[in-house]
């Protein structure tokens, strides 16, 4: 089944409320798909958890998190010029770090402080848990949007490296070139808007609150540390 068959589209955008009242939606949207193997619920924190909270509860299915890190242009830090994800997934935007001339030097310094927060974020939510395990299972991949698709592809490699039976990758709003990609390196792409004219994620939210490290915790269920 292609991409394309995946994607639910409606004639006019809206805003979501929350978070929540989205994953609730895309919910609705995994349950009428079905058809999955031992399913597994994996948040991109922070964004993701509550939609993927919503998704678990509603396939009965486990929770947890899938870390990774956005690398954000120097001195422009919410441009993505790649992203790194726990196993040692790194991905490049090539176009970005070509067309800003962005450096090795820049990269690897850039890297090596989000190495520190993944670690430290693991260190917050896992402590001594281990990872969850992928092989043989559909695994959902949840976050708040689709805007580059850096973060969601270095999950995607990740996730990948585990065997699961089946990858899925569950967002309320994507932008269609972004969804295009994406959707033909996994075998389920569910967003319910696909939109040429993404601008920020957080647009498409009346209430697009950041969730700290305790409510990551309290969400999921763990103990946790209590961060920032």
């Amino acid at each position: 089944m292609t991409w394309r068959s995946m994607l639910d589209r409606f004639t006019a955008p809206r805003r979501f409320a929350n978070r929540t009242t989205a994953g609730a939606e895309l919910a609705a949207r995994l349950v009428a798909h079905g058809g999955y193997v031992a399913p597994l619920v994996l948040a991109l924190p922070r964004g993701g958890v509550p939609l993927a909270a919503a998704i678990a509860q509603a396939l009965q299915a486990p929770l947890d998190l899938l870390l990774v890190r956005k690398l954000g242009v120097p001195d422009q830090v919410e441009l993505a010029m790649g992203a790194i994800a726990e196993g040692g997934v790194l991905v490049l935007n090539e176009a970005v770090v070509a067309r800003l001339r962005i450096s090795a030097q820049q990269i690897a310094q850039v890297k090596y402080e989000e190495e520190q927060e993944l670690a430290r974020r693991a260190q917050v939510y896992r402590g001594t848990r281990p990872a969850p395990q992928l092989a043989g299972r559909s695994v959902i991949l949840v976050d708040d949007g689709l805007a580059t698709g850096t973060t969601m592809r270095a999950a995607i490699r990740a996730a990948r490296k585990d065997n699961p039976a089946q990858i899925i990758v569950a967002v309320p709003v994507a932008a269609r070139a972004i969804a295009e990609a994406i959707g033909a390196e996994v075998e389920q792409l569910v967003a319910l808007e696909v939109v040429d004219d993404l601008d920020a994620i957080g647009r498409w939210y009346a209430d697009f609150t950041q969730m700290n490290d305790a409510e990551v915790c309290a969400v999921l269920g763990f103990e946790g540390v209590a961060g920032e």
